[in-house]
């Protein structure tokens, strides 16, 4: 029995000059069970070979995009049972809004030595609780898939555009949100299609379950079950009409700027603000004509005929790092 199981992606971009270094460490502490995946293909069998050594804990090493793929696939084949080991994310990839939500910044391989150090002195103190969203629906139909953050409108344009265009250049990561935030603010004020800038943002008309629809053209659709997004904010408060968070930004420059503001300040959804809307749901229904929307990296696209419903899951244990 292994103490804990470590599921890493070498395609990640954290990955490519940090794996040697996370495989230097599993070597020198036998109570690390290591297994490799290049594909997301490969995952089911990594977790049903895991799941023989019966883990204490699952750590996750590799992108958002990987996090997603193996929630997925815990909770539609169930490897581990009706009881699944809690889930800890190691800081990776570009964006790690899972693995900062959960208390992993910093280097990956000392976050890694705190998880072995947690489990080794007892984990139920840093067990927590966060529900899924389950994405059904969309041109690809087919099974649930389950995630953590969903980006839509201009702001899954602009993260397409930062992930196309700006990452190959090289750039530090902050550098390259920075680029790309102003980017896609540029292209909502001018309103006008450049090919040096995100598209246009296709009409949307998001629905919430028994609070009505809001249709349009939007600047920012987040939907999330993380604590805290969006420079650390809560996007809105717990028990008021369910589990799923969601914000829509109108395209207004005003209403932006108020939001940015806001979040630096940690005050987003403290006001009521025109073109702010800040709701929870435990069901959420998106049509559209082509309109691009990304969960935890992967790509979906919502149509007219063919609408996106978001519902949440029961709760799922995973590992918090820090104190």
């Amino acid at each position: 029995m292994a103490r804990v199981a470590l599921l890493s992606n070498p395609k990640s971009t954290g990955n490519q000059s940090m794996l040697p270094r996370v495989r230097a460490f599993c070597d020198l502490h036998k109570d690390i069970f290591h297994y490799e995946v290049e594909h997301a293909d490969q995952i089911g069998m990594a977790l049903r070979t895991i799941a023989k050594v019966k883990p204490e804990v699952l750590v996750i090493n590799g992108g958002d995009g990987t996090v997603q793929a193996t929630l997925t696939e815990m909770f539609d084949s169930m490897p581990f049972g009706d009881v699944p080991p809690p889930v800890a994310v190691l800081p990776n990839g570009k964006t790690n809004l899972i693995a900062q939500d959960l208390g992993a910044d910093g280097d990956a391989v000392d976050a890694l030595a705190r998880v072995l150090e947690i489990a080794r002195s007892g984990i139920e103190p840093h067990i927590v609780t966060r529900e899924l969203i389950a994405l059904n629906g969309g041109s690809r139909g087919g099974k649930p898939v389950l995630g953590m953050f969903l980006g839509g409108a201009v702001l899954a344009d602009t993260m397409l555009y930062c992930r196309d265009k700006i990452y190959p250049l090289g750039l530090p990561n902050g550098v390259a949100h920075l680029i790309a935030f102003f980017a896609g603010l540029i292209s909502i004020i001018l309103g006008k299609r450049a090919s040096f800038l995100p598209p246009r943002p296709a009409d949307m008309k998001i629905s919430v379950l028994s609070q009505g629809h809001l249709q349009g053209r939007f600047a920012v659709l987040m939907v999330t079950t993380l604590e805290r997004v969006l420079l650390k904010n809560k996007i809105a408060p717990k028990g008021q009409g369910g589990m799923l968070q969601l914000l829509i930004i109108e395209r207004r420059p005003l209403a932006i700027l108020r939001a940015f503001s806001d979040a630096l300040r940690g005050r987003l959804g403290r006001h009521e603000v025109r073109g702010i809307h800040l709701q929870r749901s435990d069901e959420i229904r998106i049509e559209g004509e082509h309109s691009n929307l990304i969960l935890d990296g992967e790509l979906f696209e919502a149509k007219t005929d063919r609408p996106i419903v978001l519902t949440s899951t029961a709760p799922v244990p995973f590992l918090r790092l820090a104190a």
